[in-house]
């Protein structure tokens, strides 16, 4: 029986699931952002700002989710590992003659990745308990 979605999501049995997921979704974002054309069709509906803090903030979210470790190891970790995809993705786009790399993603990129780290520093146990209800009342029998 697969296991359901809170425990996708917030168990500490799938955290390496969680961290392969953002690797995935990275490799992902490099590709199809390389594709000749396909982020200036994407433009048309959102601007690189905003894909910057939609795309970095959720992966910021999965990969906090998918480190082990206290919430100060899990939020330095989460932001590191945003800070340097940001930067591999930045120098891959310097390289792409229709792309074009920028500091300024960079620091959106981050900016993202600090948004979405420090209100789980604080809410990530409470939002774990809540969703797989630890400590919750076992019912009478």
């Amino acid at each position: 029986m697969p296991a359901p979605l809170p425990e996708l999501c917030f168990a500490d049995r799938y955290e390496r699931l969680r961290y392969r997921t953002a690797l995935l979704l990275y490799a992902l974002v490099i590709l199809i952002g390389d594709i000749p054309g396909v982020r200036a069709d994407v433009g048309q509906y959102a601007s690189g700002g905003v894909l910057h803090s939609l795309g970095y903030g959720v992966l910021a979210l999965i990969l906090f989710s998918g480190t082990g470790g206290g919430m100060a190891r899990r939020a330095l970790l989460s932001m590191l590992m945003v800070a340097a995809m940001g930067a591999l993705d930045e120098f891959i786009q310097s390289f792409l003659p229709y792309r074009h790399g920028a500091v300024s993603d960079w620091v959106v990129d981050i900016t993202a990745a600090a948004a979405v780290c420090l209100p789980l520093y604080f809410l990530w146990p409470k939002m774990v308990a809540a969703a797989l209800d630890k400590g919750a009342p076992l019912p009478e029998a």
